[in-house]
């Protein structure tokens, strides 16, 4: 079998941890598998070196800092081969531009173009276990990208997408996908299967555990994708295009994303093609909305609220001001102070009452709901940030306390 496996920052924070994932390499390995491992930087590298960068220049270039930011995951695909060369194994550490992983130029948030599978293939052909750096890749310019948080379940995902592998493994520190999160709410299960769908509303809304990037190229190109533990030895949850629906269970999980923003545009005139001027703003300036809600203000005018990641909070309000002239409302303003709460589920659809029943638990904790948005698998709600904890707890109760 070829697997590719992944191992996140803080499954290689220090040496004893590149150890323990140097043993489960070797094990992968000397059962007769091919092997490519995608690394990230170790623990809080990537934070570490933002800091080192604020220091000289806060506002340095977005491709210098993909130069500073791609030379943590070098460290931990050299470290890695060490641990594994004291082993006696044949081993192999690759950079980005090595296997020719090209992306677009959209420096710290760079998407895939291409892989070439040459360097790959002649590699494993030798027997040696390949450990690539996640996260950077190459531009047309022969530049170093990065593909932005997350950035190195999207490279796993890949690879193993070209290499047409039999399994892409995600090790995490926890032990599979679960309904909320294992180390905040009070009895969270393991999911033993979830369907590529759901894992992509839950990593978009906010769940940590795999990159929605990664979710969503993994179903396009049908990759065997499991989520496990890098410290205990168990199955972990199964992603896949179709899974068996327990019928007990309405919804798959819970997601909350404090990383939200939401922008109120007020006086808006009631006008056609005075939303799209809005929207099209915003999406010259490469700024992904979320949650849109419009509603009927006074005097034949609308408001229109929406939410941007916080990330591009700044960016969004600016741009709007600068064509308050041409869109013609009478005010604007930034709410950061909130969080966005999230069910998701495949078989919502066909169980009336589920957004009742959120609703209802957020009502007996005593939360305000200000914004509401909805589909066929999710409802996502806007709540106060500091009840976001809260809130995540009395929902995971509401359905899964039996």
């Amino acid at each position: 079998m070829l697997i590719v496996q992944k191992f996140g920052g803080s499954s290689v924070a220090d040496a004893a941890k590149i150890e323990r994932v140097a043993r489960i390499i070797a094990e992968t390995y000397r059962d007769g598998n091919e092997v490519v491992v995608v690394l990230s930087a170790q623990g809080d590298t990537t934070d570490d070196l933002l800091a080192k960068a604020a220091e000289i220049n806060p506002d340095a270039s977005k491709r210098e800092l993909d130069m500073l930011l791609s030379t943590g995951e070098q460290i931990s695909i050299a470290l890695m081969a060490m641990a594994l060369e004291k082993m006696g194994l044949p081993v192999v550490s690759l950079t980005a531009w090595q296997i020719g992983l090209k992306t677009d130029c959209e420096h710290t948030k760079a998407r895939i173009r291409r892989i070439s599978t040459e360097r790959l293939r002649r590699e494993l052909d030798k027997r040696r276990i390949v450990l690539v750096a996640g996260f950077q890749g190459i531009d047309q310019f022969d530049d170093v990208t990065t593909l932005g948080r997350g950035g190195s379940d999207t490279t796993a995902v890949a690879i193993a997408a070209v290499l047409h592998a039999d399994k892409c493994q995600i090790y995490t520190d926890v032990e599979g996908v679960y309904t909320a999160d294992p180390r905040k709410v009070d009895g969270a299960r393991k999911l033993d299967e979830i369907t590529f769908d759901e894992m992509l509303e839950l990593a978009s809304l906010g769940a940590q555990v795999l990159h929605n990037r990664s979710v969503e190229m993994a179903k396009r190109y049908s990759v065997n994708l499991e989520v496990l533990s890098s410290y205990v030895k168990k199955p972990g949850t199964i992603v896949k295009e179709v899974v068996k629906q327990v019928e007990q269970m309405k919804i798959s999980g819970i997601a909350k994303d404090c990383n939200v923003t939401r922008i109120a545009i007020v006086g808006i005139p009631d006008e056609p093609g005075k939303a799209f001027k809005v929207f099209m703003v915003l999406a010259k300036a490469k700024i992904n909305v979320d949650i849109i809600l419009q509603s009927v203000g006074k005097d034949h005018t609308n408001d229109i609220s929406f939410t941007v990641a916080s990330s591009d909070s700044q960016a969004a309000y600016d741009v709007i001001s600068e064509y308050k002239d041409v869109i013609g409302f009478e005010s604007i303003s930034m709410d950061e102070d909130i969080a966005k709460v999230s069910i998701v589920g495949a078989g919502m659809i066909s169980c009336p009452g589920i957004a009742a029943m959120m609703f209802e638990a957020l009502s007996n904790a005593e939360i305000n709901i200000k914004m509401i948005s909805t589909s066929e698998i999710k409802v996502s709600v806007l709540i106060e940030e500091r009840l976001a904890d809260t809130a995540v707890q009395a929902i995971h109760k509401k359905f899964f306390s039996n």
